[in-house]
Order: C-alpha cells, then sequence, then structure tokens
C-alpha cells in the first residue's frame, strides 16, 4: 500500500517514457498520473525535455573512472520484460542519469552540450519553459565543471563568434562582461529547434553562473525575478530575443549585474 503512494523519482518517470518499465510498475505509474496533479506535470515535463546524451556528453563520459561508472550502472536493476525497441545500442537516459552522476563525483568538467525540448507546448508558456530546461542544466554546474583559466580577450571574442551568427546579436566580451566575475566560455546550444547562447561565468563568491540567450516573438518584457532550481533568475525579453540570468548570487546583486548587462547587450 506504502508503494502505491510514493512520488515517483525522475528516474521512474524517464523509464516510463522509454518504456523500461515492466508492465505492473508502468500501470502504476499511470495511476499516479491520472490520481497526482504534480507527478502529472513533472512527467509531461520530462517527456518534453530531450538530451542527445551520448552525443552530447561523449567527452565526459569517456574520461570518466570506468570503475565509478560500473557501480553505478550495476546498482541499476535489470528489466525482464523490456520491448525490443526499448533496448537500444546506445546508454538510455536512464542508464545515463547513473554515468553522469559518477561523473560529476569524479569532478569531470561538462565541455559540449545540446540542450533539445519538444515542439508541442503553448506560445504562451514558452519563455517560461525554456528557462525551467536552462535551470534544469545548469543546475548541474559546479565551480570544477568551470575550473581553469580565465580565456583571453581574443579567445572570448572568437568563442562568441558563432553565438552572433547563429542568433543575430552583437556580442563582445565587454558587452557581456560582469563586475567581479570571470567569464568561462560561451556555448552554442540548441532549444525547440532554435540556437541558444549561453555565457558560463564562475563568481569567486557563489559559483557559476550564466547569461543565456534564445530568439523569441514574445515581444519586449521589462525585467523580472523567479527562483529555480535554488537560483536566482533575472528574465527580461525584446522585440527579438529573450534573456536570462542564473546563478547563486543573491537577487538584488543578480538584479543589478542583470541591469548592467540588458543595457550594453541588443540585436
Amino acid at each position: 500500500m506504502n508503494e502505491k503512494h510514493t512520488i515517483p523519482s525522475d528516474e521512474d518517470l524517464t523509464a516510463f517514457i522509454d518504456g523500461e518499465l515492466t508492465a505492473e510498475e508502468a500501470a502504476r505509474i499511470e495511476t499516479m498520473v491520472n490520481e497526482d496533479k504534480s507527478v502529472a506535470e513533472r512527467l509531461e515535463f520530462l517527456s518534453r525535455a530531450s538530451l542527445p546524451f551520448e552525443q552530447a556528453f561523449a567527452p565526459l563520459l569517456a574520461e570518466a573512472p570506468r570503475q565509478r561508472l560500473e557501480v553505478m550502472l550495476a546498482a541499476i536493476p535489470p528489466r525482464d520484460s523490456l520491448k525490443p525497441a526499448s533496448a537500444p545500442s546506445i546508454l538510455t537516459r536512464r542508464r545515463f542519469l547513473g554515468a553522469l552522476a559518477a561523473s560529476l563525483v569524479a569532478g569531470i568538467a561538462i565541455d559540449r552540450a545540446v540542450i533539445g525540448i519538444g515542439r508541442s507546448f503553448s506560445a504562451k508558456d514558452e519563455n517560461s519553459e525554456w528557462r525551467a530546461v536552462v535551470a534544469e542544466y545548469i543546475s548541474l554546474y559546479t565551480p570544477e565543471t568551470l575550473a581553469g583559466p580565465v580565456p583571453a580577450r581574443e579567445e572570448q571574442a572568437a568563442q562568441l563568434g558563432p553565438l552572433d551568427e547563429k542568433l543575430d546579436l552583437s556580442l563582445s566580451p565587454e558587452a557581456v562582461a560582469l563586475p567581479g566575475i570571470d567569464f568561462k566560455r560561451a556555448l552554442l546550444l540548441q532549444y525547440d529547434a532554435k540556437p541558444l547562447a549561453q555565457i558560463a561565468y564562475l563568481d569567486p563568491e557563489t559559483g557559476p553562473m550564466a547569461l543565456c540567450i534564445v530568439r523569441s516573438d514574445a515581444g519586449p518584457k521589462a525585467p523580472d525575478l523567479e527562483s529555480r532550481k535554488g537560483m536566482n533568475v533575472v528574465y527580461w525579453s525584446n522585440a527579438t530575443h529573450a534573456f536570462m540570468l542564473i546563478g547563486h548570487a543573491a537577487a538584488d546583486r543578480m538584479a543589478a549585474m542583470a541591469d548592467e548587462v540588458r543595457g550594453r547587450v541588443a540585436a
């Protein structure tokens, strides 16, 4: 009886999405989805968010300690009733979560990633949805993820160049600089088949921080503040792009930094 009322973990829900559960377990999840709105909402979010894990994190997995990965993967119980189509040759999302956890414990830095999300969402929720997906990803960052020297200005400009081209922006190292915070890298990711710019920073006081930008036709919006995954998010938009600054710094400090960068970054 107690098991029936246990809220399923993200691991269980992703296994449900991937068809890895037995008929009995799948039926239990379906019952909870029908009876618990929060479970239904979480399942919907996870079904929309899809990370191409093997391609995006292959360098990380190649460097991760094999023994730790084997221990993590061995802890995942076997599924006796998998459908043939549910056992792909590449890592499934469920198995990858175990490998990623072991890698992060070992302090392996994530160097590249691609964020994708399904197209079946309403326009009115678009800006909220992309911030949720980005927050889920940034929450994986640790100071070790962004360790290393600050790139020289020429290297920063070289990293920002592809972002300019894909998002039709004019980003310079000076435009995206944050006071007292180290620029670490600029990445071109993907959200709903659209380019997404991520400029990652390391705050010596509070840890990882990121400025993220995506094309948006939702129209101009004044800066607002929200909390996601234990981080503060300042978000705003202009006629062509949506922006978010996310980090662990205090809300008033985040708002002040966002105000500075908002005045310098324009399409």
